[in-house]
């Protein structure tokens, strides 16, 4: 099993500028740790949680090399991989997050640990099937 994580920025600019610091800390070996921050100061949509500034902060907060950090969120480095990401998303029926997809498929309420386990067990199922 393979887990696989993609960026679905569907939410406007601070959703964006979110994706691009989660790429900027994964720099610095901090991904998830940036990720789970992210989750923890959500506000609400579009009403400047997120701000480049605000961003920035989150990084200096978790200890990360700010001077680097910043000039990565800065410079756009990741904005072509979010969107490149969140246009695949759109392209394979996500249309919220999180989306969950078993071997290409989509699961349904992936969130749901029935769901997923349903979906992995009928994908191994067919590993087990003998073919023609």
């Amino acid at each position: 099993m393979r887990f696989v994580f993609r960026h679905f920025a569907f939410l406007g600019d601070e959703s964006r500028w979110a994706a691009e610091a989660a790429e900027c800390a994964n720099e610095q070996g901090r991904f998830w740790d940036y990720y789970e921050k992210l989750f923890a100061e959500q506000a609400g949509e579009n009403v400047g949680t997120f701000s480049l500034e605000n961003l920035k902060r989150f990084a200096a907060e978790l200890g990360l090399d700010t001077k680097r950090f910043n000039q990565c969120l800065d410079s756009g480095k990741y904005s072509a991989k979010v969107q490149r990401e969140t246009l695949q998303g759109r392209q394979e029926g996500v249309r919220g997050t999180p989306t969950v997809f078993v071997n290409g498929r989509l699961v349904e309420d992936g969130g749901d640990y029935a769901a997923l386990r349903a979906a992995i067990e009928a994908v191994l199922g067919e590993e087990d099937e003998p073919s023609d």
